[in-house]
């Protein structure tokens, strides 16, 4: 997965993160945890807040 794989990345912390409400993850802890992903192969640098953002709101999305 790379940072362009917003909805994958959403899935996957939706499913390994079940008891988080990401509507209350703050940036460091979601970067942290995508980038620990075992399927994540991409620049730890290039996850910026607009690809966070998106990466939260796909999640919050996922759970609706």
């Amino acid at each position: 997965m790379k940072w362009v794989d917003v909805l994958d990345i959403a899935i996957e912390l939706c499913e390994s993160k079940p008891e988080v409400d990401p509507r209350y993850v703050n940036f460091v802890d979601l970067h942290n945890w995508v980038v620990a992903l075992p399927d994540f192969a991409d620049d730890p640098q290039r996850g910026g807040e607009k690809v966070l953002e998106a990466i939260q709101q796909a999640w919050i999305d996922e759970l609706d």
